[in-house]
Protein backbone atom coordinates (compact mmCIF):
# COMPACT_ATOMS: atom_id res chain seq x y z
CA UNK A 1 0.00 0.00 0.00
CA UNK A 2 2.75 2.55 0.89
CA UNK A 3 3.61 2.30 -2.85
CA UNK A 4 0.22 3.50 -3.66
CA UNK A 5 0.07 6.07 -1.23
CA UNK A 6 3.18 7.93 -2.69
CA UNK A 7 1.20 8.12 -6.13
CA UNK A 8 -1.73 8.88 -4.60
CA UNK A 9 -0.57 11.61 -2.86
CA UNK A 10 1.38 12.90 -6.25
CA UNK A 11 -1.94 12.98 -7.83
CA UNK A 12 -3.47 14.66 -5.73
CA UNK A 13 -0.93 17.20 -5.37
CA UNK A 14 -0.49 17.99 -8.52
CA UNK A 15 -4.83 18.02 -9.33
CA UNK A 16 -5.33 20.17 -6.23
CA UNK A 17 -2.38 22.47 -5.86
CA UNK A 18 -2.80 25.56 -3.36
CA UNK A 19 -5.83 27.58 -4.89
CA UNK A 20 -7.82 26.25 -2.39
CA UNK A 21 -6.51 25.99 0.91
CA UNK A 22 -10.07 24.56 2.25
CA UNK A 23 -9.33 21.55 -0.02
CA UNK A 24 -5.96 21.26 -0.60
CA UNK A 25 -3.16 18.20 -0.15
CA UNK A 26 -3.26 19.30 3.54
CA UNK A 27 -6.93 18.39 3.61
CA UNK A 28 -6.61 15.28 1.74
CA UNK A 29 -3.95 14.42 4.32
CA UNK A 30 -6.03 14.83 7.06
CA UNK A 31 -9.32 12.60 6.04
CA UNK A 32 -6.47 10.16 5.03
CA UNK A 33 -5.39 10.09 8.72
CA UNK A 34 -8.60 10.17 10.34
CA UNK A 35 -9.98 7.32 8.06
CA UNK A 36 -6.85 4.84 8.90
CA UNK A 37 -7.90 5.72 12.28
CA UNK A 38 -11.39 5.30 12.24
CA UNK A 39 -11.15 1.79 10.49
CA UNK A 40 -8.34 0.21 12.70
CA UNK A 41 -10.84 1.00 15.46
CA UNK A 42 -13.57 -0.25 13.39
CA UNK A 43 -12.07 -3.02 11.54
CA UNK A 44 -13.06 -1.94 8.19
CA UNK A 45 -10.80 -2.65 4.93
CA UNK A 46 -8.23 -0.47 4.39
CA UNK A 47 -7.28 -1.68 0.83
CA UNK A 48 -10.59 0.11 0.06
CA UNK A 49 -10.75 3.26 3.14
CA UNK A 50 -7.08 4.45 1.99
CA UNK A 51 -7.24 5.39 -1.91
CA UNK A 52 -10.96 6.14 -1.43
CA UNK A 53 -9.79 9.19 1.30
CA UNK A 54 -6.78 9.83 -0.80
CA UNK A 55 -9.08 10.39 -3.89
CA UNK A 56 -12.16 11.70 -2.80
CA UNK A 57 -11.78 15.27 -4.10
CA UNK A 58 -9.62 14.23 -7.02
CA UNK A 59 -12.88 16.94 -9.01
CA UNK A 60 -13.82 19.57 -6.26
CA UNK A 61 -15.85 22.52 -7.04
CA UNK A 62 -16.41 25.60 -6.27
CA UNK A 63 -19.52 25.48 -3.03
CA UNK A 64 -21.36 27.94 -5.72
CA UNK A 65 -21.02 26.01 -8.57
CA UNK A 66 -24.30 24.84 -10.75
CA UNK A 67 -23.05 21.61 -10.49
CA UNK A 68 -21.48 21.05 -6.90
CA UNK A 69 -23.89 18.40 -6.03
CA UNK A 70 -22.36 16.10 -8.76
CA UNK A 71 -18.77 17.00 -7.85
CA UNK A 72 -18.45 13.11 -5.80
CA UNK A 73 -19.91 11.18 -8.39
CA UNK A 74 -17.28 13.13 -10.75
CA UNK A 75 -14.78 12.42 -8.33
CA UNK A 76 -15.31 8.84 -7.94
CA UNK A 77 -15.08 7.93 -11.57
CA UNK A 78 -11.68 9.71 -12.20
CA UNK A 79 -10.51 7.89 -9.33
CA UNK A 80 -11.22 4.72 -10.74
CA UNK A 81 -9.75 5.69 -14.04
CA UNK A 82 -6.54 6.68 -11.88
CA UNK A 83 -6.74 3.54 -10.16
CA UNK A 84 -6.86 1.21 -13.32
CA UNK A 85 -3.93 3.55 -14.74
CA UNK A 86 -1.53 2.76 -11.39
CA UNK A 87 -2.60 -0.87 -11.99
CA UNK A 88 -4.38 -0.96 -8.11
CA UNK A 89 -6.81 -3.91 -7.81
CA UNK A 90 -9.73 -3.90 -9.65
CA UNK A 91 -11.77 -6.38 -7.22
CA UNK A 92 -11.96 -3.00 -4.48
CA UNK A 93 -13.45 -0.68 -7.54
CA UNK A 94 -17.20 -1.01 -6.56
CA UNK A 95 -16.39 -0.31 -2.84
CA UNK A 96 -13.88 2.58 -3.39
CA UNK A 97 -16.57 4.06 -5.69
CA UNK A 98 -19.17 3.80 -3.69
CA UNK A 99 -17.34 5.28 -0.24
CA UNK A 100 -16.31 8.50 -2.55
CA UNK A 101 -19.66 8.69 -4.20
CA UNK A 102 -21.39 9.27 -0.72
CA UNK A 103 -18.72 11.14 1.42
CA UNK A 104 -19.76 14.68 0.23
CA UNK A 105 -23.19 16.25 2.12
CA UNK A 106 -24.38 17.72 -1.53
CA UNK A 107 -24.11 14.76 -3.24
CA UNK A 108 -26.74 13.13 -0.98
CA UNK A 109 -25.92 9.60 -1.21
CA UNK A 110 -26.05 6.95 1.53
CA UNK A 111 -22.88 5.01 2.37
CA UNK A 112 -24.32 1.76 1.95
CA UNK A 113 -20.68 0.20 3.42
CA UNK A 114 -18.94 0.55 6.61
CA UNK A 115 -15.99 1.38 4.36
CA UNK A 116 -18.21 4.55 2.86
CA UNK A 117 -19.58 5.28 6.35
CA UNK A 118 -15.81 5.74 7.34
CA UNK A 119 -14.75 8.02 4.30
CA UNK A 120 -17.67 10.27 5.11
CA UNK A 121 -16.91 10.50 8.79
CA UNK A 122 -13.41 11.17 8.05
CA UNK A 123 -13.85 14.20 5.34
CA UNK A 124 -16.86 15.34 8.12
CA UNK A 125 -14.29 15.64 10.77
CA UNK A 126 -12.14 17.87 9.23
CA UNK A 127 -15.08 20.11 9.12
CA UNK A 128 -14.89 20.38 13.35
CA UNK A 129 -12.58 21.82 15.77
CA UNK A 130 -10.04 24.33 15.19
CA UNK A 131 -8.99 23.31 11.55
CA UNK A 132 -12.81 23.35 10.52
CA UNK A 133 -13.05 26.73 12.04
CA UNK A 134 -10.16 27.67 9.96
CA UNK A 135 -11.58 26.37 6.77
CA UNK A 136 -14.58 27.57 7.63
CA UNK A 137 -13.50 31.10 6.97
CA UNK A 138 -11.58 30.52 4.38
CA UNK A 139 -14.56 29.31 2.22
CA UNK A 140 -16.31 32.36 3.31
CA UNK A 141 -13.79 34.49 2.11
CA UNK A 142 -13.40 33.11 -1.56
CA UNK A 143 -17.14 33.49 -1.53
CA UNK A 144 -16.75 37.06 -0.65
CA UNK A 145 -19.02 36.64 2.66
CA UNK A 146 -18.24 38.39 5.85
CA UNK A 147 -17.82 36.07 9.09
CA UNK A 148 -20.96 37.23 10.99
CA UNK A 149 -23.76 39.74 10.71
CA UNK A 150 -22.48 42.97 12.23
CA UNK A 151 -26.18 43.65 13.95
CA UNK A 152 -27.12 40.41 14.56
CA UNK A 153 -24.15 38.27 14.75
CA UNK A 154 -25.86 35.00 16.49
CA UNK A 155 -29.30 35.74 14.97
CA UNK A 156 -31.17 36.48 17.92
CA UNK A 157 -34.23 38.09 15.71
CA UNK A 158 -33.60 37.18 11.77
CA UNK A 159 -33.61 34.00 9.96
CA UNK A 160 -30.11 32.08 9.78
CA UNK A 161 -28.50 31.96 6.37
CA UNK A 162 -25.05 30.53 5.96
CA UNK A 163 -25.14 32.04 2.09
CA UNK A 164 -25.09 35.23 3.76
CA UNK A 165 -22.18 34.87 6.66
CA UNK A 166 -19.85 32.27 7.82
CA UNK A 167 -20.83 32.34 11.49
CA UNK A 168 -24.36 31.09 10.64
CA UNK A 169 -22.61 28.00 9.20
CA UNK A 170 -22.08 26.76 12.15
CA UNK A 171 -26.22 26.64 13.38
CA UNK A 172 -26.91 25.36 10.10
CA UNK A 173 -24.58 22.52 9.14
CA UNK A 174 -21.77 22.21 12.32
CA UNK A 175 -23.82 21.74 14.88
CA UNK A 176 -25.44 18.98 13.15
CA UNK A 177 -22.69 17.10 12.08
CA UNK A 178 -22.24 15.13 15.62
CA UNK A 179 -25.43 13.35 15.22
CA UNK A 180 -25.07 12.56 11.43
CA UNK A 181 -21.23 10.73 12.02
CA UNK A 182 -22.02 6.77 11.36
CA UNK A 183 -19.31 5.20 13.26
CA UNK A 184 -18.54 5.53 17.25
CA UNK A 185 -15.03 6.17 17.02
CA UNK A 186 -15.99 9.77 14.83
CA UNK A 187 -18.64 10.66 16.71
CA UNK A 188 -16.59 10.16 19.68
CA UNK A 189 -13.96 12.57 18.23
CA UNK A 190 -16.69 14.96 16.85
CA UNK A 191 -17.97 15.62 20.15
CA UNK A 192 -14.42 16.64 21.16
CA UNK A 193 -14.12 19.21 17.96
CA UNK A 194 -17.53 20.57 18.64
CA UNK A 195 -16.91 21.13 22.07
CA UNK A 196 -14.09 23.79 20.94
CA UNK A 197 -16.37 25.27 18.72
CA UNK A 198 -18.94 25.99 21.37
CA UNK A 199 -15.81 27.45 23.71
CA UNK A 200 -14.65 29.45 20.27
CA UNK A 201 -18.30 30.91 20.07
CA UNK A 202 -18.52 31.92 24.09
CA UNK A 203 -15.05 33.38 23.29
CA UNK A 204 -16.09 35.10 19.83
CA UNK A 205 -19.65 36.57 21.77
CA UNK A 206 -17.21 38.30 24.35
CA UNK A 207 -15.30 39.92 21.89
CA UNK A 208 -18.05 41.37 19.63
CA UNK A 209 -21.10 42.28 20.98
CA UNK A 210 -21.34 45.26 23.78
Amino acid sequence: MEKFEILFCEKINHVLGNLDPAHDLSHVKRVVSSAKAIAILEGANLEVVIPAAWLHDLVNLPKDHPERSMASRLAAKAALLFLTNVDYPKKYFPEIFHSIEAHSFSGGIYPETLEAKIVQDADRLDGLGAIGLARLFSISTQLNRPFYNVEDPFAANRPIDDKQNALDHIDTKLKKVVELMNTQSAKFEAIKRMSFIQDFLEQLKSEITD
